[in-house]
């Protein structure tokens, strides 16, 4: 793709979209990158560690003459953001987003955008930490992550292009799903788990004995939690924007539980065992399939090439 990026703009530079800020200039895009946020603090903290080339503070000054609008702050906000964007929306400008929800996103972007819909591509990277704020982005955040596309029938080929070109520069592995079926397939492997983090953080820190508790917890209490320490608005908004996903999710998890209590209580070791064992060996095929694709995308970045 030829096209020459003038003006990028992140609207919210926290972890998620500081380092998409960081990975793209690494990889050699010139454009000016402009930071917006409802956080003035934050956006300062940007741009003091170099991650945007300057602050707009008004939509317009913002969203004005831009090529590319990145709408990287928590899924909730995706309309309202919307509607600050569209007085100033150029008709080549293409607007995409991070959120980890994509039917929710969908749907605002109809109601706000209409028959300009088609400038708006969906798309969710699969990365994350558990820091937040501009302090946590990195340049190689994303490198051999995988980073889902749900196209809309209305994208033009080139928007498309364009969003996908970014972040292959950015060392990302390019999927595309409908809408539906990736918040179907998140709501399994993403929300839900988060969802089980924080309710078990939350269990323990509310039992008498919890500093006890807390003071010989270890690794194996620090690894499941670990995803605890991520934003609470952000995962609250992810919680209720796919709710009906997650509540069949929750229903599945909950009748596991429930039968492997029953395991427990009548005292059957071979079920848990083969419980055990079977989820054991998914795990190791999944991790090797992980360190493969980052192998190779750790491999495809180290010779990318800047084609804007």
């Amino acid at each position: 793709m030829e096209q020459k990026l003038k003006k990028i703009v992140i609207a919210g530079v926290g972890l998620i979209g500081g380092s998409f800020a960081l990975a793209i200039r690494s990889a050699g895009i010139k454009a000016e990158l402009v930071g917006i946020g409802r956080d003035p603090e934050s956006m300062q903290q940007a741009l003091a560690l170099g991650i945007i080339d300057r602050v707009a503070v008004e939509a317009e000054d913002a969203y004005g003459g831009a090529d590319l609008i990145l709408i990287a702050a928590p899924v909730a906000q995706t309309g309202g953001i919307l509607r600050q964007i569209l007085p100033f929306l150029g008709r080549d400008t293409v607007v995409t987003d991070v959120g980890s929800t994509k039917a929710d996103a969908v749907a605002a972007a109809r109601q706000v955008l209409g028959d300009r819909i088609a400038q708006f591509v969906p798309a969710h990277p699969i990365a994350g930490r558990e820091l937040n704020g501009p302090s946590a982005a990195i340049s190689d955040l994303y490198v051999g992550k995988k980073l889902v596309i749900t196209a809309l029938p209305e994208n033009q080929d080139a928007s498309v292009r364009l969003v996908e070109s970014l972040w292959k520069m950015c060392g990302a592995q390019i999927h595309f799903l409908s809408p539906e079926v990736h918040d179907a397939v998140f709501a399994s492997v993403s929300h839900l788990p988060h969802l089980l983090a924080y309710a078990l953080v939350h269990e323990v820190s509310q039992r008498e004995n919890a500093d006890t508790l807390f003071q010989y917890a270890a690794s194996g209490f620090r690894d499941f939690t670990r995803i605890a320490g991520s934003s609470p608005e952000m995962w609250r908004d992810i919680a209720m924007a796919n709710r009906d996903a997650l509540l069949h999710e929750l229903d599945a998890y909950i009748a596991k539980i429930v039968s492997m209590r029953s395991d427990l209580e009548s005292g059957d070791a071979e079920s848990l065992y083969k419980t055990f064992s079977t989820a054991q060996y998914a795990r190791q095929r999944w991790v090797d399939a992980i360190e493969a694709a980052e192998k190779d995308g750790c491999a495809a970045a180290l010779t990318k090439k800047n084609i804007f």
